[in-house]
């Protein structure tokens, strides 16, 4: 399960640590990239990317990146508005709604971010690169993409039975 900050109310997930090298001189120098997400359960959701010597300070840095880097995802009730596509690199993501009892159907990292977005319900694949950094960011460029019917609705003069129609 996801650790709760008592400050917030956020759940945070690491998705990834991963040790780096330098090379110089006399040798390698090692170093260490974290990947975290961050969320509220309730549509509020943020990634973050730290380096660091060591891997707490890494962690740390990855978490304080991922609170300013926050967007309000449009949940409809536990699940998502609409089947979506998103791609970043060579990473693609396909997000579709699921009912009620289905639970996350997602791998790796594309669950953390969706868990503490607060979405219950979807059946979601990753095609192409598995890479998670990349699959954080297409997740979130789908998430950012997706819109309500209201929304829609109100965009275009509409009402929702139109759109929905």
């Amino acid at each position: 399960m996801a650790k709760v900050d008592p400050n917030e109310g956020l759940q945070e997930k690491l998705v990834q640590v991963n040790r780096v090298a330098k090379v110089v001189k006399g040798g390698r120098i090692f170093g260490f990239t974290a990947l975290t997400v961050v969320g509220d359960g309730n549509g509020k959701v943020g990634f973050g990317r730290g380096k660091a010597r060591e891997v707490p300070a890494a962690i740390q840095k990855a978490l304080e990146a991922a609170r300013r880097n926050m967007i309000q995802v449009e949940l409809n009730g536990t699940t998502i508005q609409h089947p979506i596509k998103a791609r970043h690199g060579a990473s693609k993501v396909f997000m579709q709604p699921a009912s009620d009892g289905t639970g996350v159907i997602a791998g790796g990292a594309m669950r953390a971010v969706l868990e503490v977005a607060g979405v219950q319900n979807v059946l979601a694949k990753c095609y192409g690169s598995t890479n998670p950094v990349n699959v954080v960011r297409a997740t979130f460029e789908g998430l950012k993409a997706m819109a309500s019917a209201e929304s829609v609705a109100a965009k275009r003069g509409k009402t929702v039975e139109e759109i929905l129609s």
